[in-house]
């Protein structure tokens, strides 16, 4: 097996409605893949095609070696999915639940019940799922994706309803299932919470791949600046005047910080004339370009062309 997924050309509609069109990109294992873009953009439909709950219109889509879409397939035990809203039997309780989806993956329960504690959800396992609160839902959910150490794992806006801490511990299983060789989809709206932690990105507009890339080759490709803050003691604003270049942009926040923007191509001079300059500089921050202004920056590029 190449690839975990490969989707080549693959459209899909609803009528007149193009949901999803001429989507080609593959995801090898072991990679951790960002798939963003605003609601209706064609990820949940993206996420549906390779699960086998809907069939593609036009293309081909193959999910570990398989066709997810045709019907019984043994794929489909090595999947684990987190939609962005869960719903659960309110009756059972929860080792109840997680034991029912062992037992449909072929995994003994037993197995599967650390998973409540590693969700934090030890102490509740033998509450009924109707007295859970939402975020309980939602870490409930994120437990039964996890069954089995999937092969692929497909997590709508995963880390909804989890505090800081638990998200921590939910990125660090992440990690420990890319390691393994697992390939794994965040679709989420939280961007700055993904930054960090992905290899790769795709977004999504319209049903439309607009970028597909690693942080850095979206940066390389967007040419988007960089914005440098340098710290002065003395907050001298005419040497910082003298340090720059006229077509340079610049801004002081809270008097003693000055903010350069620096286009790709002249970044490294600026930092050598800034460590070079005979000022108080206590600190120099470099900040690239984010994964918030790199989505603005590829929907702005495409509504533009059409």
């Amino acid at each position: 097996m190449k690839n975990t997924v490969d989707i080549r050309d693959v459209s899909k509609r609803y009528g007149r409605v193009e949901a999803v069109r001429n989507v080609t990109f593959a995801l090898p294992p072991g990679e951790t893949v960002a798939l963003v873009g605003h609601n209706g953009a064609g990820k949940t439909t993206l996420i549906k095609l390779m699960l086998g709950l809907i069939h593609p219109s036009a293309g081909t889509i193959t999910v570990l070696d398989e066709n997810p879409a045709a019907g019984e397939s043994a794929a489909r035990r090595r999947l684990g999915y987190l939609p962005e809203n869960v719903s659960f039997n309110a009756a059972l309780t929860g080792r109840e639940l997680l034991s029912f989806y062992a037992r449909l993956k072929g995994e003994a329960p037993k197995r599967a019940m650390p998973l409540l504690e590693q969700v934090g959800l030890a102490a509740a396992a033998d509450r009924r799922v109707g007295t859970y609160s939402k975020g309980m839902r939602q870490r409930l959910g994120l437990a039964q994706a996890l069954i089995g150490e999937p092969a692929l794992l497909l997590l709508d806006e995963p880390t909804t309803g989890l505090d800081p801490a638990l998200r921590q511990s939910f990125y660090e299983t992440v990690q420990q299932l890319r390691n393994r060789g697992a390939t794994v989809v965040l679709s989420s709206h939280a961007l700055t919470e993904l930054e960090e932690r992905t290899d790769r990105v795709v977004i999504m507009n319209r049903g439309i791949m607009v970028a597909n890339g690693s942080l850095d080759a979206l940066r390389r490709i967007a040419r988007l600046p960089t914005r440098i803050r340098l710290r002065m003691a003395d907050g001298n604003r005419e040497a910082v005047q003298a340090l720059l270049d006229p077509q340079e942009r610049w801004q002081t926040i809270n008097g003693h910080v000055v903010e350069i923007e620096a286009g790709p191509e002249r970044k490294m001079d600026l930092l050598r004339r800034a460590t070079r300059a005979d000022m108080a500089i206590e600190d120099i921050e470099v900040m690239p370009p984010t994964l918030d202004e790199l989505y603005a920056h590829f929907l702005r590029s495409q509504e533009a062309v059409q």
